[in-house]
């Protein structure tokens, strides 16, 4: 892997964890279109360092707010904050235990699996543009809510399906309010790519990986600040109903990475 290689999939993973046009999608895609020769273990130290740039741009975005979550779930109090937290906690379940119970069936479909790709953007295309047609309401997230937006966040682990594309797009179904959707979405990923992360580096995976720390470096400040760029504009674009130019996109993608299989 190269220099300009590490900083392409820093900023492909920073704008599309935002951004409902699959970040893992379009990392595969990505991957094959320079193909990347990367051993596993490479990819995976990489995969993981582009994560935690993400994550760290969400938590520097909602700095505040996840202060306040924190500080609601310590202390125990029945109050707004501490209901929040116990949503984001419940939102987080139907994912991890999906990554738990399938986690050898889920690696086997990051191998370049373009074709499933391509369908999935298709679906998520559908979603965005349905969520798009969607009335505005001034509706908070409720706890079912936050177990079927948990839902909608475990189906998205397949490549393809944009993360924040169906959780978004399923909060705005659901009748949520979409600027209160867009940042319920955000917030409800961070402990599971943290949660992620600590798994990986326990497993022992990453210690045979060899990656020139540089490129580490580089892909995680490319994805770093394309991922705060990305979290403000898709915060904009949710509140003003914007979905379907994404929709458009991800038919496009979609339809090109279909016909690149079959060709």
């Amino acid at each position: 892997m190269s220099l300009i290689e590490a900083i392409v999939l820093g900023i492909v993973q920073g704008l599309t964890e935002f951004l409902p046009v699959s970040s893992s999608g379009h990392l595969e895609l990505t991957k094959a279109i320079l193909g990347d020769n990367s051993v596993p273990q490479e990819s995976l130290l990489m995969t993981v360092v582009l994560h935690a740039a993400t994550a760290l741009s969400t938590i520097v975005i909602f700095r505040k707010d996840i202060a306040e979550l924190l500080a609601g779930l310590f202390q125990f109090k029945n109050n707004e904050q501490f209901k929040y937290s116990l949503k984001i906690v419940l939102s987080m379940f139907p994912a991890a235990i999906v990554g738990v119970l399938f986690e050898e069936e889920i690696e086997q479909l990051f191998g370049g699996q373009i074709l499933l790709v391509g369908l999935m953007l298709l679906v998520t295309g559908t979603l965005l543009f349905l969520a798009d047609k969607a009335k505005n309401t001034s509706k908070s997230v409720s706890t079912s809510n936050a177990i079927i937006i948990g839902i909608s966040q475990a189906i998205a682990i397949l490549p393809g399906v944009s993360r924040s594309g169906a959780t978004i797009s399923t909060s705005v179904l659901l009748g949520i309010d979409r600027q209160k959707a867009a940042k319920f979405s955000f917030l409800m990923v961070v402990p599971l790519i943290l949660g992620k992360m600590a798994k990986d580096i326990l497993s022992g995976d990453l210690m045979a990986a060899e990656t020139k720390t540089s490129l580490l470096i580089a892909g995680f400040l490319a994805a770093f600040l394309a991922g705060i760029i990305a979290c403000k504009w898709m915060i904009s674009l949710v509140k003003r109903s914007q979905l379907k130019y994404f929709s458009f996109y991800c038919y496009i993608v979609g339809i090109a990475a279909i016909i690149y299989t079959l060709v």
